[in-house]
């Protein structure tokens, strides 16, 4: 199959960050785009601004509008695992014939064309994968790159390469969920951890594990896994493998960390090149691990110390993780992704070390009901973490409630005796009548649309 063969290229949920990159992908080769999504964003508003039409309800008769200059063979349909089957556009392509492939399917054919990078983890792979992107762009290595976040040194989620010339690269976020990484043909792979999570799919670890298994065994004979220690220790891996942490004897460590004015210093011991005063444009323990994958990463494809560490220095981050928002004398207000228990507990373990002294106010949002079932007791052990705990209702996605499993049964469970349930209303009256010295947002719903109020807020209040 050539994926560039269609004419008309229609996605179904083309606002998820993984659909809209390769939306632009294919609108960059001239080819027809188009696509459906739930509600309008501001990524699906830029899509728009950069000539790809979308449109917001389930309509049959405007879907039939978009195909009727096509023949059915000249249009594919990229469809996300998030569009219920019972969709009514859905419904409407299988049974008039289609072609339909999943998201990670698409994505798995153009990994077939080019040396595939892929950065795999239950939490870190968008970081890791943003940097790796980053260092091979600016230090020049021809690449394509597929991010599940919004890179701030580039404000995109796709990179693009030249396709002519050979030794082409295409980094790839490689997703767990449903197990689509195993679509992929990774030439290099980084696992950054392999949690339990997705057990609406996965049913328990066991098989999450069994899952970043097969996609280690992915790697092509002349490739190499980049590994984190830890899973290292739960998984049984090919034996092409460099194994990376923070302070244990492995190929990759960390030493003499230190953060000055929300940059990482630190130095690196390499099986390659050992590198010393490593400054990390971002914050972070957490992204000081995952900025060890990515130099082991780099220097697999041939970068040298100086050019890996004016990479690093210029790296901005991804919109939404450990995002700084707001800075003044009074307050710091700092948004994030992070949606399950250990990625909260490294994002408030992060901002208590940089800011000891100060009193944190976290606002979480909890995503999925099946999740926050699962997971309840990490949750709330994380979120104990904080000095002050909001949280908003549970942000269902694909779900429908569960009986029982809400954010008040969640909020019992946290031991903080500071804490509240609100609403979003509720959420910016609270920030606008009290004094706060760091706020941060966390979730992976639609909490994202509080930011900018809350940054607006914090900018009227020094006024």
């Amino acid at each position: 199959m050539n994926i560039l063969n269609y004419k008309l290229y229609y996605f179904l949920g083309i606002g998820g960050i993984g659909m809209s990159a390769l939306a632009r992908y294919f609108n960059h080769y001239g080819k027809k785009v188009s696509g459906y999504d739930k509600t309008r964003t501001t990524l699906t508003s830029q899509l728009e601004s950069e000539g790809i039409p979308c449109h917001y309800e389930e309509n049959v008769e405007l879907l039939q509008k978009t195909l009727s200059d096509y023949k059915p063979e000249e249009v594919l349909i990229v469809f996300t695992p998030a569009v219920p089957v019972e969709h009514k556009e859905y419904v409407f392509l299988k049974q008039n014939g289609y072609t339909i492939l999943k998201r990670s399917a698409v994505l798995g054919e153009i990994t077939k064309q080019f040396k595939t990078i892929a950065i795999a983890g239950t939490h870190g792979k968008t970081t890791t994968t943003t940097m790796v992107s980053h260092l091979l762009k600016s230090n020049d290595v021809n690449c394509f790159a597929f991010m599940g976040g919004i890179s701030k040194n580039y404000d995109t989620n796709l990179l693009l390469g030249d396709p002519s010339k050979s030794d082409t690269y295409v980094v790839v976020e490689a997703d767990e969920y449903d197990r689509s990484f195993l679509t992929l043909h990774p030439y290099l792979s980084v696992i950054t951890s392999c949690d339990a999570d997705h057990l609406d799919i996965y049913k328990n670890h066991q098989f999450v594990k069994e899952g970043y298994e097969l996609f280690a065994n992915l790697i092509q004979k002349d490739g190499c896994l980049i590994v984190n220690k830890n899973v290292d220790n739960e998984l049984t891996l090919p034996s092409n493998k460099l194994i990376y942490s923070l302070n244990l004897n492995t190929n990759y460590v960390v030493e003499n960390v230190r953060f000055i004015e929300n940059e990482a210093h630190f130095d690196v011991v390499s099986p390659i090149e050992n590198l010393t005063d490593v400054c990390l444009g971002i914050t972070g323990m957490h992204n000081v691990e995952n900025s060890l994958a990515a130099i082991a990463i780099a220097q697999q494809v041939g970068l040298k110390g100086e050019q890996i560490k004016k990479a690093l220095r210029s790296f901005s981050g991804v919109k939404r993780r450990f995002d700084y928002r707001f800075k003044s004398s009074k307050t710091i207000y700092i948004d994030d992704y992070a949606h399950h228990p250990e990625e909260l507990k490294a994002t408030i373990s992060s901002v208590k070390r940089i800011y000891p002294s100060k009193k944190i106010t976290g606002i979480f949002q909890p995503h999925l009901f099946s999740r926050t079932r699962d997971f309840a007791d990490g949750f709330a052990q994380s979120l104990s973490l904080l000095d002050e705990v909001i949280l908003l209702d549970i942000y269902p996605a694909r779900e429908l409630p569960i009986e029982g499993v809400t954010s008040k049964m969640l909020l019992e469970k946290v031991t903080t005796k500071n804490k509240k349930l609100l609403s979003k209303q509720e959420v910016l009256e609270h920030i606008r009548t009290n004094d706060h010295e760091v706020i941060v947002t966390m979730g992976a719903g639609d909490i994202d649309g509080l930011v900018k109020p809350i940054e607006d807020l914090l900018k009227e209040k020094i006024k």
